[in-house]
């Protein structure tokens, strides 16, 4: 089978979707963010997976860059910031939705309360950026 061009790739929404965050550690980051209450650094270094600070760094500043997250002052202290959700960002919420549900359906490992689930598709899970 023959190796396609980068032209080919152009217009592929996989690609497109794997370059914007399509990584294990953006996933994560994303996941902490969309259904946890990570928003600085430091919850996100402090985090079980254990990501390294300059990988960390890195997929930061492309999920930044990719208009996924926005970085903002620290309301609570100016020389730090937290990330947010852009609205490119808030979409990627039924994507997220839809992997919980398909891991919780094939994998026996997956640990997701099934009220926590079913908040979920209803729309009424908690949301630490504070909305529905």
């Amino acid at each position: 089978m023959a190796k396609i061009s980068k032209e080919q790739w152009v217009g592929c929404p996989f690609r497109y979707a794997a370059a914007a965050f399509g990584d294990k550690w953006s996933l994560l980051i994303l996941r902490d963010i969309m259904f946890g209450t990570a928003m600085r650094y430091s919850d996100f270094v402090s985090s079980e997976e254990g990501i390294a600070t300059n990988v960390l760094a890195n997929r930061l500043e492309h999920l930044v860059n990719k208009e996924i997250l926005e970085k903002t002052p620290d309301p609570d202290d100016a020389r730090k910031s937290i990330y947010l959700l852009t609205s490119k960002g808030k979409d990627l919420a039924p994507v997220f939705l839809a992997m919980v549900q398909w891991s919780q359906k094939w994998d026996d490992k997956t640990l997701v309360p099934q009220d926590y689930l079913a908040n979920l598709v209803a729309g009424s899970a908690p949301n630490p950026q504070g909305e529905a």
